[in-house]
């Protein structure tokens, strides 16, 4: 829940924002009162809080270790070969990317197309899955040798080793919120282990609140990087055009504070992934205060995972578990 300070600068914000703008006292109060009465009426409470601890921390004391895409610096990005490694290499968990083929079938896959992983071309909006599973999900791997011939695993596939394992799942939904929501329903109803071990994460608020709205039992986690509209992942600048840069670095300022002030109530996330950067002992006890955790991303080094684990005592979730490498964004 938010606190007592985080009520009043909210409301008053928007009272001032709205007052400054009509310069109307009635419009500013309409308008604010209808703010609360929205979020009064469509937010979603969070999980309780002793379910949460359980996906969070199911080594009760300890930081879990979440392998990023599987673990795709260890075994190919998002297969049950990189799922089978992270457990062998000591991961608590494994983030997981969900896509869907052309037909619908929910599948691993972290891009919209099948270039960068594959010995395939081609957008996944236009390949059926059978077409998808004679792909070698290891042809761009360092290690193909040792993994060729792996396959793009459907969901449940995935789910079921992860069962096995004893693995947390980070489910990372790219989009489809209406067709992720129903995925994840149906994989929820016929393995209802994973309340207890799983929770599902998005850059998308939309899809979070979907997924509260098709089974508010799910635990959920927003996922934020700053400045990730008017920038890419190494902080180089999306767009050549200036005034398009500076546009969207506006809108890059209120999706910030539209994370931390608002949709994370809205959505009543458990957690919130955020870029490693951004994580210091100051911004973990802010969400402390709201009983909200974080995950840190990408964690790659050995002094960075030293660091998280010992001195910040926060799960982050990395590319390898066994050495030093370059982060995914």
């Amino acid at each position: 829940m938010l606190q007592f300070g985080d009520e009043v600068t909210l409301y008053s914000l928007v009272f001032v924002l709205v007052l400054v703008g009509t310069r109307s006292p009635m419009w500013s109060t309409a308008l604010t009162a209808s703010l609360y009465l929205f979020l009064a009426m469509f937010r979603f409470p969070p999980v309780a809080t002793s379910r949460a601890q359980k996906v969070l921390h199911p080594l009760v004391g300890k930081v879990s270790v979440v392998a990023h895409r599987g673990g795709g610096h260890d075994a190919p990005e998002n297969t049950i070969a990189a799922i089978r490694e992270a457990s062998r290499n000591g991961a608590t968990g494994v983030e997981l990317d969900l896509e869907f083929s052309a037909d619908g079938i929910p599948i691993l896959m972290h891009d919209e197309t099948v270039d960068r992983t594959t010995n395939g071309s081609g957008p996944l909006s236009k390949m059926s899955f059978s077409e998808l599973r004679k792909l070698d999900a290891a042809a761009k791997h360092r290690l193909r040798s040792k993994f060729v011939g792996e396959k793009i695993p459907t969901l449940e596939e995935a789910v079921k080793k992860c069962i096995k394992l004893q693995l947390t799942i980070y489910f990372d939904v790219k989009g489809h919120p209406d067709e992720a929501a129903a995925a994840l329903k149906d994989v929820y109803k016929r393995y209802p282990v994973l309340y207890n071990s799983s929770i599902v994460c998005s850059f998308e608020p939309k899809v979070i609140y979907r997924m509260r709205q098709s089974d508010p039992e799910v635990l959920t986690a927003l996922t934020h990087r700053p400045w990730s509209l008017s920038t890419l992942g190494d902080g180089t600048p999306r767009f050549s055009s200036m005034w398009k840069h500076h546009w969207m670095t506006m809108m890059d300022i209120l999706l910030d504070w539209a994370h931390h002030h608002l949709l994370w109530k809205l959505c009543g996330v458990s957690a919130f992934l955020i870029q490693k950067n951004f994580v210091s002992q100051n911004y973990i006890q802010y969400w402390a205060q709201r009983g909200v955790e974080v995950v840190a991303w990408t964690i790659n080094t050995k002094l960075e995972k030293e660091y998280f684990q010992e001195v910040l005592h926060i799960n982050y979730i990395t590319d390898s578990l066994v050495e030093d490498c370059e982060p995914h964004y």
